[in-house]
């Protein structure tokens, strides 16, 4: 039993073949965690291996690339984008065997379905997103996700006020839409006991 609970959260399998049934990994943490870092490495691997892969993202994501995905430390991978998760299900190549979804939390819930027909159709699933919003709740289709992935990781980044580990991402300018995309200035990595639901003044450290 250990080592079956050690497998499940060890996040990305150690083996894969088109000849048995594909699976789901998701990447799941804050803002600031290594998400899209982590994403990227896993997608180097398999190019490195041979496999071929795609790699989706949400059209409302141009933050730092129209066509590549961009980490925070400026990693980098080729992307296509897309409006719905209906889309990747009829852009992605028949031939096609791992198949990257970064910024999942963008999505609505379809991406559950079309990441359970990829799993079946043979496909390495990976998706990379945020776990809960600007005020700690959870963000579907993140959890939902993450009921029905073979595979998960659970990144966390540094809190911003304390130096803890931090879970949180926490917003420092007044806004109440939930999909407000910002980085560095709009939002900090913050633990459970210096994170603010809703919005809190910029953390400022002493020179």
């Amino acid at each position: 039993m250990d080592e079956l609970i050690a497998q499940a959260n060890d996040g990305e399998p150690t083996h894969h073949s088109r000849l048995t049934t594909g699976w789901i990994e998701v990447i799941a943490g804050s803002m600031f965690s290594g998400k899209s870092e982590e994403l990227i490495r896993r997608l180097r691997r398999a190019k490195i291996a041979r496999q071929k892969v795609q790699v989706f993202k949400p059209e409302i994501d141009s933050r730092f690339s129209h066509d590549h995905i961009v980490s925070h430390s400026e990693m980098r991978h080729e992307s296509a984008n897309i409006r719905s998760a209906s889309e990747v299900l009829a852009k992605v190549d028949p031939d096609t065997e791992v198949v990257g979804i970064d910024e999942g939390q963008f999505f609505d819930n379809a991406l559950v379905d079309v990441a359970t027909q990829l799993a079946r159709r043979g496909v390495r699933v990976i998706i990379a997103g945020l776990d809960q919003d600007y005020t700690g709740k959870p963000w579907e289709p993140m959890p939902q996700l993450l009921a029905v992935a073979e595979y998960i990781t659970k990144t966390h980044a540094i809190c911003m006020k304390c130096g803890q580990p931090a879970n949180y991402s926490q917003r420092t300018f007044e806004s109440e839409e939930r999909v407000a995309v910002g980085a560095g200035g709009m939002y900090e990595a913050r633990c459970r006991r210096c994170f603010v639901p809703h919005a809190d003044a910029p953390t400022v450290h002493p020179d």
